[in-house]
C-alpha cells in the first residue's frame, strides 16, 4: 500500500478560483468552503478504516475540490447543472455519520452539504405524515415532532449526528424497527434532484401500483441516482407508555427462539435486543441471576393501554416457556440512558482498531452463521474481541450486529488483518444466505462483495446509473458501481 500524508496533500493543494466564483454566484460566497482545513473536514465520514488512516496522518480518499452549501431545492438544481457543465462530480453530504465510506471523495469531487435544508415543512395529522427537508438533524426533527405529540419511529444510535436525508440515502434502521419498520417502511414520498438537474417527486400516497418503485431507487441509493431534498414520512402518536423488561435466558437458542416466536405471533415490541455471551457478560457481570441464565435480552413495550399490557403479557408468556426469567432492570435503564452514545471513538483514541459490521440472516440460518463467523474471526487473530447482538428483529430473521476490535499495533500489521476480518464476515454471511448489510448501507467499503450479493441485479443498477448519469457525476464509485476516472482505491493508494 502506498500512502500520501495529509501534510503532502496540503503542500500540493490548489483551489480552482473559477469554480469558487461560479458556485458562489449560486449559493453565495460564504457558502462555498475553499480553505484546505475546511475541505479536509469533508474528506471522510466515520468509516473506521478512514479513521485509522487519519490517525496515522494519511487519507483514505481525497480532499474535495470545494464544499458547496445550497439553501433550497432551486439552488441544488443550479449547482447540479453547473457541475454537469463543468464535468465536476458531486457527493451529497449530510452530517458525515455514515460508517461505510459513502461520503468519501476519491478524487475531483465537490461536496454538496445539505444541512441548510433543515426545517419541517408541514405536519398533516389527518394523513399521519410529516414533510421534512433532507438536511434536518435527526434529533432536532424528533424533538419537534415530540413537541407536537408525535414520533417518526426512526431512532438510530446516530440520531444526534445524522440527517433525515442520510437515513434515506443509506436505507437506515432505527432502534424501534421491530415496531415501526426501517426507514423504507416509513417513507411515504420524497423529492430529489436527478443527475441532469431535473426535479423528481414521488407523491406521498398510501400505496400505488404503477410499476416498480421509483422511491426505492432513491432510498438506499446513497446519492448515486439523485440528491434527496425532501421526504414525507409516516408518523405515530408519541407513546403514552414505555415499559422496559430485562430477561435472562439459559441458552442463546432460547433467546433467539423467543424473539422469533414473539414476532411470528404478530406482537410488535418497540425494542427487542438479544446479546451473545460476550456482550451479555459485559452488561450483567454483577447480577446473580445471570450466573445461571447468562444470556441477556431486553424488550420495551410501548403505546397505550390496554394494548401495552396485553402485548407484554403475551410476549413474557412466550419467554417463560423458553426458560426466560425476568431480571433486575438496571441493564435496560443503562442502555436507554446511553442509547445514542457511540463508543467507537474511545477505542480509536486509545490506539485500538475498532469496527462494527451488521448483517442480516434468517432465523433458520443465524445459529450456524453466528458460529461460523465467530470461529473464523478468532482464528484470524488470537487477540481479537468479537461480540454480537441482535437488535432489529422480524418474523423471518434479524440483524446480527458485531463488534470487532484489534489491540493497538502498527498500522501495516493491523490493516491487513482488518481486511481479512471483513472478508470473513461478509463471505460467511453470504455463504449462509444472509445479506451483507442491514442498515449501515453499502457505501464504498462493501464494494468487493456487492457482485456476489446482487448478482445480475448489480448490472441492472449500473444500467440505470448509466442512463440517468452518463457522465458518472453523482457519487461515483459507490454501491459497487463504476468509479470515476483516476479514482483512488482506498485499500491500495
Amino acid at each position: 500500500m502506498t500512502v500520501t500524508t495529509i501534510a503532502a496533500v496540503r503542500e500540493a493543494d490548489r483551489v480552482d478560483e473559477s469554480l469558487v466564483s461560479a458556485f458562489g454566484a449560486i449559493v453565495g460566497k460564504a457558502n462555498v468552503l475553499a480553505s484546505f482545513d475546511q475541505r479536509l473536514g469533508y474528506a471522510r465520514d466515520r468509516l473506521p478504516f478512514a479513521v485509522f488512516r487519519e490517525r496515522a496522518g494519511t487519507l483514505a480518499g481525497a480532499v474535495p475540490r470545494l464544499v458547496v452549501r445550497p439553501a433550497n431545492e432551486d439552488e441544488i438544481i443550479r449547482v447540479v447543472q453547473l457541475a454537469g457543465a463543468r464535468n465536476t462530480p458531486i457527493i451529497p453530504y449530510g452530517n458525515g455519520s455514515g460508517v461505510l465510506g459513502g461520503a468519501i471523495p476519491l478524487g475531483g469531487e465537490i461536496m454538496l452539504d445539505t444541512r441548510r435544508l433543515d426545517k419541517i415543512v408541514s405536519i398533516n395529522p389527518t394523513d399521519a405524515v410529516v414533510t421534512v427537508q433532507a438536511g434536518m438533524n435527526g434529533a432536532e426533527f424528533e424533538r419537534q415532532l415530540n413537541e407536537a405529540g408525535y414520533t417518526c419511529g426512526h431512532l438510530p444510535q446516530s440520531i444526534e449526528i445524522s440527517t433525515v436525508g442520510g437515513w434515506l440515502a443509506c436505507r437506515g434502521g432505527g432502534q424501534a424497527s421491530s415496531r415501526y419498520g426501517k426507514i423504507e417502511d416509513i417513507v411515504a414520498g420524497l423529492k430529489a434532484v436527478l443527475p441532469d438537474g431535473a426535479p423528481l417527486e414521488v407523491r406521498p400516497v398510501a400505496r400505488r401500483s404503477v410499476g416498480p418503485s421509483i422511491r426505492d431507487l432513491m432510498i438506499g441509493g446513497e446519492g448515486a441516482f439523485g440528491i434527496i431534498t425532501e421526504a414525507t414520512l409516516r408518523i405515530w402518536k408519541k407513546p403514552e407508555i414505555e415499559r422496559g423488561v430485562v430477561l435472562a435466558f439459559p441458552t442463546q437458542q432460547a433467546a433467539w427462539d423467543c424473539a422469533r416466536l414473539i414476532m411470528q405471533a404478530e406482537l410488535r415490541p418497540a425494542i427487542v435486543r438479544l446479546y451473545d455471551r460476550v456482550e451479555s457478560d459485559e452488561r450483567t457481570k454483577d447480577i446473580a441471576l445471570f450466573k445461571t441464565k447468562p444470556y441477556l435480552a431486553m424488550m420495551m413495550f410501548s403505546g397505550s393501554e390496554p394494548l401495552v399490557t396485553v402485548e407484554q403479557d403475551m410476549a413474557l408468556a412466550i419467554a417463560k416457556e423458553l426458560g426466560g426469567e425476568i431480571g433486575p432492570d438496571a441493564p435496560f435503564h443503562h442502555w436507554k440512558e446511553n442509547r445514542y452514545v457511540a463508543y467507537s471513538q474511545k477505542w480509536h483514541d486509545a490506539g485500538y482498531f475498532n469496527d462494527t459490521i451488521e448483517v442480516t440472516g434468517n432465523w433458520s440460518a443465524i445459529p450456524a452463521m453466528y458460529d461460523a463467523i465467530g470461529n473464523a474471526v478468532r482464528k484470524i487473530h488470537a487477540g481479537v474481541h468479537f461480540g454480537a447482538h441482535w437488535s432489529h428483529v422480524y418474523p423471518e430473521g434479524a440483524c446480527q450486529y458485531m463488534t470487532i476490535r484489534l489491540p493497538p499495533m502498527a498500522d501495516d500489521v493491523a490493516l491487513p488483518i482488518h481486511a481479512r476480518l471483513w472478508d470473513a464476515v461478509q463471505e460467511l454471511t453470504l455463504d449462509h444466505g444472509g445479506s451483507i448489510a442491514h442498515h449501515h448501507g453499502a457505501g464504498l467499503f462493501r464494494n468487493p462483495w456487492m457482485r456476489r450479493e446482487l448478482g445480475a441485479g448489480l448490472n441492472v443498477l449500473q444500467t440505470i446509473k448509466d442512463a440517468l448519469d452518463p457522465a458518472n457525476l453523482l457519487n461515483p464509485g459507490k454501491l459497487g458501481l463504476r468509479p470515476g476516472p483516476n479514482a483512488k482505491d482506498i485499500r491500495r493508494d
